[in-house]
């Protein structure tokens, strides 16, 4: 990421569904297509942090710990 790297995957989701907001309306092309950048770049970013949290919880479970179910059905 550039110089304006978020600092954990909350912040990084914020501002995802910040620049997602501000592209719902007119905006000039050049800006759209800065802003879709950032996006592109912060989905990448978030993606990576899911991956490394999924790796652990692949390790915790390796460790014959209980599985983790993520999705609830409530």
């Amino acid at each position: 990421m550039k110089k304006n790297a978020p600092k954990s995957f909350e912040e990084a989701l914020s501002r995802l569904e910040s620049l997602t907001q501000s592209m719902q309306g007119e905006m000039p092309l050049e800006d759209a297509l800065a802003a879709y950048q950032e996006g592109n770049e912060l989905v990448r970013y978030c993606q990576t942090k899911l991956a490394q949290v999924e790796q652990k919880l692949q390790v915790l479970d390796a460790d014959g710990l209980k599985e983790l179910n993520l999705e609830s059905d409530e």
